[in-house]
């Protein structure tokens, strides 16, 4: 899974991956991950704004259902 930041104010629209692992171990494993419970929790990295949006992507190389279920 890829998690990656949008920055909604206009002039900057910065866009970053998260660091799941990072966050993880910052906010604790029982945090939650989606889009309600972490924006609150995130600024742009580059002007500082509020306003981020989230966009979530699977991993979909062939092999990525083996790794979520541990094989």
């Amino acid at each position: 899974m890829t998690v990656t930041a949008h920055c909604h104010h206009s002039p900057c629209n910065h866009s970053q991956k998260l660091d799941l692992v990072k966050l993880r171990d910052r906010f604790g494993p029982e945090a939650p991950a989606m889009a309600d419970g972490i924006i609150p929790k995130l600024k742009c990295a580059k002007c500082g704004g509020k306003k981020v949006g989230l966009i979530y992507k699977p991993d979909a190389s062939p092999n990525a259902y083996g790794k979520a279920k541990g094989s």
